[in-house]
């Protein structure tokens, strides 16, 4: 069954190709078109278009579908092209004429625009909710290895003493600029498209205000033009957030991967959480953040794609735009199986203590020991010239005794500020 079908059937080559792997997406949107659906059934009641009754019997029958859909019980066979065919099929099935009612005055295009919103609100709610757990492990980390010394590098180079209190807050951080980037995207999933029908409008006098109100929309998208104008930019939008906050989370699973080798063996994780070696018994991989920076570097990618594919579009609504859907929920499970696996790991972290008592990692305290200098009058460019000397000839003695008190420093990490920070961020 095809809400579009006429009397000629369609080719089943074409059928195949054209309904592609929609079905197993709509499964997963189901739950947000009979949102939405009942959303338009209550406006329907109200405008007079169809009784009271017809209304609460349509807003019960679509709970009852929602509710299976929401049990991962729902089906759409071969023979229904998406979800909002077999909806409606449901909804004949059981209310016989009125079932056929629920169409009036929307289309495809406005349907999947609103269940794909809702579906992304919802979902950067549910990412957010995973940034949040993250963070908090990030900078309770933080706090209790505050003391602990790290190696700092620029250019891959032993540089300057850091901490692994200034390593973990600074994830943390992180991804306070990577929740921008989600609200942006909610705040523009967060405008109702429904009522744009296919792109014009209706000649039924319908109340979008209405149907905004009850999805929790914040506003309309009034321009019915623009609102299918939205498709594909929404898409790019909450691709970009999750890509920069993949980009957060691959930066740090390659610096877990680093820290884990021998050649630097800063933090270790139980033998449970690493594989082995087929034919290597010392190996302990870290095969679940390779994982995460593959899976995240991919996810980088996501809105070159969907730009490639919206690139030179005119406006109205165009069959490309169902090429997007897939993707995006994709990314959506990746990136948060790699959030779930990022705080599950590092809640079991172990930090090796004493790092840069090595007599490999004397050169990390250079800076602080020419800045004592300076302190004590020597002038800058005097105390740097020295500095390079003594290292020359032999003559370097680290001061090891650290003295860093200005705001973010490993001294002084600002952890409730950063988690005020936060706190602002997510209200």
């Amino acid at each position: 069954m095809k809400l579009w079908q006429k009397e000629t059937p369609t080719n089943e080559k074409i059928d195949h190709f054209t309904v592609g792997n929609d079905r197993a997406y709509d499964l997963i949107l189901a739950p947000y078109d009979c949102i939405a659906s009942k959303a338009h059934a209550q406006m329907l009641g109200k405008i007079g278009l169809i009784t009271a009754s017809e209304t609460q019997a349509l807003v019960d029958e679509l709970d009852a579908i929602q509710k299976t859909a929401e049990k991962e019980n729902f089906l759409i066979e071969k023979e229904f092209e998406d979800m909002h065919s077999k909806i409606e099929y449901l909804l004949t099935e059981k209310l016989g004429e009125l079932g056929k009612k629920i169409h009036t005055a929307r289309s495809r295009n406005d349907q999947v625009l609103v269940a794909l919103q809702l579906y992304v609100k919802a979902e950067l709610d549910s990412v957010k909710k995973e940034v949040v757990a993250l963070f908090e492990l990030l900078i309770e980390l933080a706090a209790r290895h505050k003391e602990d010394l790290l190696p700092g590098y620029t250019h891959m180079q032993v540089a300057m003493p850091s901490s692994f209190g200034l390593w973990f807050s600074a994830y943390a951080e992180s991804l306070i600029d990577d929740v921008a980037f989600l609200n942006t995207a909610h705040k523009l999933a967060n405008q109702n498209p429904l009522g744009s029908a296919a792109g014009f409008g209706s000649s039924f006098p319908i109340d979008r205000e209405m149907t905004t109100k009850e999805m929790h929309f914040e506003t309309l998208k009034f321009n019915v033009v623009a609102a299918q104008m939205g498709r594909g930019k929404i898409e790019k939008a909450t691709a970009t957030a999750i890509g920069i906050l993949g980009g957060t989370l691959s930066k740090l699973a390659m610096d877990v991967c680093l820290y884990m080798g021998q050649d630097f063996d800063f933090i270790h994780f139980p033998e449970e959480l690493t594989t082995g070696s087929s034919i290597m018994p010392h190996k302990k991989n870290p095969d679940v953040f390779e994982l995460i920076r593959g899976k995240c570097n991919l996810l980088q990618g996501l809105p070159q794609q969907l730009t490639l594919l919206t690139s030179n579009l005119p406006s109205g609504y165009h069959r490309e735009m169902q090429l997007a859907k897939g993707p995006l929920i994709e990314a959506f499970q990746d990136i948060k199986a790699c959030l779930e696996m990022m705080q599950f790991s590092l809640s079991k972290i172990e930090i090796r203590k004493n790092i840069t008592d090595d007599s490999k990692y004397d050169y990390l305290f250079s800076v602080d020991t020419l800045n004592h200098w300076v302190k004590e009058g020597m002038p800058f460019r005097e105390a740097y010239q020295k500095m390079g000397k003594d290292i020359a000839s032999g003559k370097y003695l680290p001061k090891r005794d650290l003295d860093h008190t200005h705001t973010g420093s490993i001294g002084n990490l600002q952890l409730s500020e950063i988690r005020k920070k936060m706190e602002a961020i997510l209200s």
